[in-house]
């Protein structure tokens, strides 16, 4: 029975690549450390590695309950601390009286740099207050080469990770049961939305799996995956815990409140 059979086509690529992952760790007896993951990602690093008694597994993206994370894949002998995950804490100091800065902003002025998204975890916004996380071994050229977010000169002051900005995200956990796994089935269930009015939505092109935009409606969800609908916030499913009798999935997902 071949592992692809248990993911999405599109996956294909990264089980292969968590595969060698897991091999060079356990072969060579030495820790694999990866870039910053999303949470279907993760899920896929924890499935695949959870077949091994001599590999695992941890994640960190910089502080408790970061979305994006890095993960360390070690053979069983090593101990793993937060070092180990190799992450910088940058804040952005800007004219905080006169400009507002927005996600979109930001990630969009760390991806015209030139260096790939999996080199950023979470971005943090309080109160005016910016931050970002990012893989250690490209912090210099960070430093060295953003000067800018769109039009406003920018500086950036790194952190210690105690000193990260607490974001607390507030998610209502809810259990239901959906006729399938797909796309409009989970978004109607946690939305209370009727199907019709979810397949128009998502193939208006306002919908994200994963932030890509999905327009199927019978696309097959996941754990781990996080899903967006413009205008209603996001959701994510959290665990997929089998079938009823009359053969429905049991699900655990999560609506951002």
């Amino acid at each position: 029975m071949s592992i692809y059979q248990h993911f999405r086509p599109e996956e294909r690529e990264f089980v292969t690549k968590v595969q060698e992952w897991r091999d060079d760790a356990e072969n060579m007896y030495s820790p694999k450390l990866t870039d910053f993951l999303d949470p279907r990602e993760q899920k896929i690093v924890q499935s695949i590695i959870g077949r091994r008694t001599s590999v695992n597994a941890e994640f960190f993206g910089g502080t408790e309950n970061c979305e994006r994370a890095r993960a360390l894949i070690y053979p069983d002998y090593f101990n793993p601390v937060h070092d180990d995950f190799q992450i910088s804490l940058w804040e952005i100091e800007y004219p905080r009286k006169f400009i507002t800065l927005e996600h979109r902003q930001v990630l969009g002025s760390l991806m015209s740099i030139g260096l790939r998204r999996e080199k950023f975890g979470d971005i943090l916004l309080e109160g005016g207050r910016v931050q970002f996380f990012a893989a250690k071994e490209v912090s210099a050229y960070i430093n060295q080469t953003l000067a800018a977010i769109g039009r406003t000169s920018i500086s950036l002051k790194e952190l210690p990770l105690t000193d990260a900005i607490q974001v607390k995200e507030n998610w209502l956990e809810l259990q239901t049961t959906v006729s399938s796994l797909r796309l409009d089935a989970i978004l109607a269930a946690v939305y209370n939305m009727s199907r019709q009015k979810v397949q128009n939505i998502i193939k208006h092109g306002v919908v994200k799996v994963n932030w890509k935009i999905v327009e199927n409606p019978a696309f097959e969800c996941g754990e781990g995956d996080i899903l967006s609908v413009r205008g209603h916030g996001r959701a994510k499913v959290i665990a997929l815990e089998g079938k009823t009798k009359k053969d429905k999935w049991r699900i655990i997902a999560g609506k951002q409140q």
